[in-house]
């Protein structure tokens, strides 16, 4: 019997589809298209939108956004101004993964593949700085790593053209474009930290700042002060000049100097300023405010004399003069000569109290008012007795700033009015509203033919430069080593002014621990190596400050010319 009929009767059973799973299944494939639609379209809607930054972002955003206007040379010339940089950040929580964050900067930064670096990424801050002031050549590789959480903001470093020509006159700003020395810490005092705590400095709306620095003279300055430093290899060098009817800075440089670009220089003591910072015994410098007080008060004309023909013994101590006549002088032949015995003799005469006071009229007695922070306090004698009285007539026994000495020296020459000075361009009606006489013209007069006098015929000659009539007073002081006077080390300086008839400027040269020519055994002395540095100065200086040179003694009279 065959199975085939039988199999062909049997009734197979028929599966029938679940008319409900089609529905489930549409359902599902509408949510995730809803899905996708919504992570799609907010992916679209970040791309064209910022999120809202942490508040500890907006905080370094407003701090580098900060701007500080341009400083200008009285001409014009840039001396400080603001560029772009930018600086490396991190937002740690944004942060994926801190170890490979690390490892790839480190690739392109060394000095950030550290457990610092580490600790920064992998904590809970809202906001970490990296590096500050990268340059632009690293900014395109650090954005290429596409690191979530790794920014760069934009900000403001500044940036000084000059580099170290008129460093200790900048100052400096710090990482965050703040003012901490020199102008720069002025011009915040002045307003400017005020108007970025309120947000009003974030743009270049900020109207320069003109210094009464002229940028070529402080070049010359600098430049014959390097030579002199070379040529008489000393330790240091220290040149200002003056605009004696203003008290305008026209040019101070300091050597060894400062070079704003490079911050960490100024943490080198041997880069001090010693033109306002520094204090020194001046030495003979000082005789002729010695000198302009005793003829001030009275107690001596042009024509008093005064026995040097034998020292000045005061309980132990005795003064002689370093090269004496042995002879008695007129006041002239003190000042050209540099007695010692001479001057202090004029102190006694004055007196230790009137001394004082006029000491105290030229601004030597207390801590210098000007315009940069760096200000030295002088070291005054505790008590001022007779032989306190002698040896500060010729600098010993008080010691004080380069500018003070330049400042005092100006009302010497100008009329005998003391006008502070000025780093900022500054108007003779402006310099009146703050000057004060010291000395009378009469007296500022005399003192004008004595610093002719010495350049013509006395320890200045070297100084002399044809055409410019130039007058001024040496000074070489021993400086104190170990609390003794040294035979072999001298402070050297030569104040000038030009042209004597009616002073326009004054120069002052400091030249520090020069040494003896080894072939001669000279040049240790003032005369020798500070004079010639102010002449090299006012030589090539003076043609930049449109002083015409003439070559006729003023004092000679009208010239009769027929034709």
């Amino acid at each position: 019997m065959s199975l085939w009929p039988r199999l062909r009767s049997r009734r197979l059973p028929v599966v029938r589809r679940d008319e409900g799973g089609g529905g489930r299944v549409r359902l599902a494939m509408v949510c995730f298209t809803l899905l996708f639609v919504v992570i799609g379209g907010r992916l679209v809607y970040l791309g064209f939108t910022d999120l809202p930054p942490s508040a500890a972002w907006r905080s370094a955003q407003d701090a580098v956004a900060a701007t500080r206007p341009d400083i200008l040379d009285r001409n014009g010339e840039i001396l400080a101004t603001d560029i772009r940089s930018v600086s490396l950040f991190a937002e740690p929580r944004k942060v994926v993964d801190a170890d490979e964050a690390v490892e790839l900067l480190s690739t392109i930064l060394p000095d950030l593949g550290n457990a610092d670096t580490r600790h920064k990424l992998a904590s809970k801050a809202g906001f970490v700085w990296l590096k500050r002031e990268l340059s632009p050549s690293l900014e395109r590789p650090i954005h290429d790593l596409g690191l979530p959480g790794v920014g760069f903001l934009v900000e403001k470093q500044r940036f000084y053209p000059g580099g170290a020509v008129a460093g200790h006159i900048m100052g400096l700003v710090n990482i965050d474009n703040q003012g901490i020395a020199g102008v720069e810490r002025t011009i915040d005092g002045r307003g400017l930290s005020d108007l970025h705590a309120l947000g009003f400095a974030q743009t270049r709306n900020l109207e320069p700042v003109r210094l009464s620095i002229d940028l070529r003279v402080q070049h010359v300055v600098r430049d014959e002060l390097a030579r002199a430093m070379e040529r008489y290899r000393a330790i240091a060098a220290i040149g200002i000049v003056l605009d004696v009817d203003t008290g305008e800075v026209v040019a101070m440089h300091s050597l060894p100097e400062v070079d704003p670009n490079i911050p960490s220089q100024a943490l080198e003591k041997d880069r001090m300023n010693r033109a306002t910072a520094g204090v020194f015994e001046m030495g003979s410098v000082f005789k002729m405010f010695t000198i302009a007080s005793a003829l001030e008060a009275g107690v001596a004309t042009m024509t008093s004399t005064v026995d040097a023909s034998r020292p000045i013994s005061i309980g132990r101590h005795t003064i002689r003069d370093f090269h004496g006549k042995g002879r008695v002088l007129n006041i002239p032949e003190v000042f050209i000569y540099s007695s010692n015995i001479g001057t202090g003799r004029l102190a006694l005469q004055l007196g230790p109290t009137r001394q004082q006071q006029f000491f105290r009229d030229f601004g030597f007695l207390g801590k210098l008012k000007t315009d940069i922070p760096e200000v030295g306090a002088p070291i005054v004698p505790g008590s001022w007795k007779e032989i306190t009285a002698v040896t500060t007539s010729f600098g010993h026994g008080l010691s004080v700033s380069p500018m003070q000495t330049a400042a005092a020296g100006a009302a010497l020459v100008n009329g005998g009015r003391y006008i502070p000075p000025t780093f900022f361009a500054r108007t003779r009606a402006e310099a009146d509203q703050v000057t004060t006489r010291v000395v009378s013209e009469e007296t500022s007069q005399s003192m004008r033919t004595m610093f002719r006098m010495n350049v013509e015929k006395g320890s200045g000659r070297r100084a002399e430069v044809k055409g410019y009539f130039v007058g001024g007073k040496t000074g070489t002081a021993e400086k104190v080593v170990g609390g003794r006077y040294s035979k072999e080390k001298n402070l050297n300086s030569f104040l000038a002014a030009f042209p004597m008839d009616k002073p326009r400027y004054l120069v002052l040269v400091v030249v520090d621990e020069p040494k003896p020519d080894p072939k001669t055994g000279g040049g240790r002395t003032a005369g020798m190596n500070a004079a010639p540095t102010v002449s090299a100065i006012i030589r090539r200086a003076g043609p930049l400050l449109g002083v015409e040179p003439r070559f006729r003694d003023p004092a000679a009279g009208p010239l009769l010319v027929s034709y």
